[in-house]
């Protein structure tokens, strides 16, 4: 864990780096809203973290089983099936020396500081960190092995993770702008820096989004869908307008980047990636692989990996 973040200080982060938070904290209607995403801690029950922990085991698991030591991996968070958005918070995961574990880097919003920082967080933390202890959902993109170097090297290089950092958070933060940055706009710019073979420096920022213009990197349209969401932005400070392009604020079509589009571009650079989808209903873990999304409400299918969370693993193959 990056120095100085303690487990304590890590309760008060923004635990959904979400494209929307608008949707719930609109919905409330001032700017008290906006504090509750910095108050999400949530006290679990003695079954619930047990549970999780479990489900935390079998996401461990499967990444001791990639053969490369970086991995795409992503997380729901705040409920934002309105969008039709599974997950919400997107993070590079890496294996560490020796085998020994791994941990994800990640952007979360400071709430003290009112700032975005990186912090790593271990893999128990991070599934834990969905926002629902009775439902919860993980995605881990398996890169080829081959393609993992200049990518690990740019993600625990202290330099460039910083350069590529922002000084101001948006949520729902324009992906072709340098004023705000959310977790999944951070992860994307890094994979850039790295797969550009971009060099260190101030800019680099700005030409890591240069390359994924050209790449190209297409990120989520998210559909707001209501004009009254999109005056969120006047109550809530983790949201904001000022970055979007008038003509997506006019058609309420917001380019933010989101897991799913991540994944999409990680796939579409490197073709051999392998994707699991990993969930859990509090009854059972469900294991499954391929590009196609799980049923919702973790509905195993036909191939699918089943096990029961009362310690009694079965396949359902």
């Amino acid at each position: 864990m990056i120095p100085g973040v303690t487990l304590r200080k890590l309760a008060r982060l923004l635990a959904g780096c979400a494209a929307l938070a608008v949707a719930g904290a609109a919905q409330a209607g001032t700017s008290l809203a906006s504090s509750r995403f910095c108050d999400r801690a949530q006290e679990l029950t003695a079954t619930e973290q047990d549970r999780l922990l479990r489900f935390a085991a079998v996401v461990r698991e499967e990444l001791a089983a990639s053969e490369g030591s970086v991995a795409l991996i992503s997380r729901s968070g705040l409920d934002l099936a309105r969008f039709g958005i599974r997950y919400s918070h997107a993070a590079l995961a890496w294996r560490h020396d020796n085998d020994n574990g791994w941990s994800a880097r990640q952007l979360y919003y400071a709430c003290d500081e009112g700032r975005p920082r990186i912090f790593d967080q271990g893999t128990a933390g991070f599934a834990m960190g969905t926002a629902n202890p009775s439902l919860g959902y993980i995605s881990v993109v398996k890169l080829p092995a081959e393609s993992v170097p200049p990518l690990r090297r740019a993600l625990l290089d202290p330099v460039r993770v910083q350069q590529l950092l922002a000084g101001r958070y948006s949520a729902n933060a324009y992906a072709f702008s340098l004023k705000y940055q959310n977790c999944n706009q951070w992860v994307v710019e890094l994979l850039a820096s790295a797969w550009g073979e971009l060099a260190a420096g101030g800019d680099l920022r700005a030409r890591a989004q240069d390359w994924l213009r050209a790449a190209p990197y297409n990120p989520a349209a998210v559909d707001v869908g209501a004009r009254w969401l999109m005056l969120g932005s006047i109550f809530v400070p983790l949201v904001h307008m000022d970055d979007h392009p008038p003509e997506a604020i006019g058609t309420m079509q917001l380019a933010v980047s989101l897991p799913a589009s991540l994944e999409a571009f990680a796939r579409q650079r490197l073709p051999a990636s392998e994707r699991v989808e990993i969930c859990h209903d509090g009854r059972q873990v469900v294991v499954h692989r391929g590009w196609e999304p799980i049923a919702d409400g973790c509905v195993p299918g036909p191939n699918d990996r089943v096990i029961a969370l009362d310690d009694t693993p079965h396949d359902s193959r």
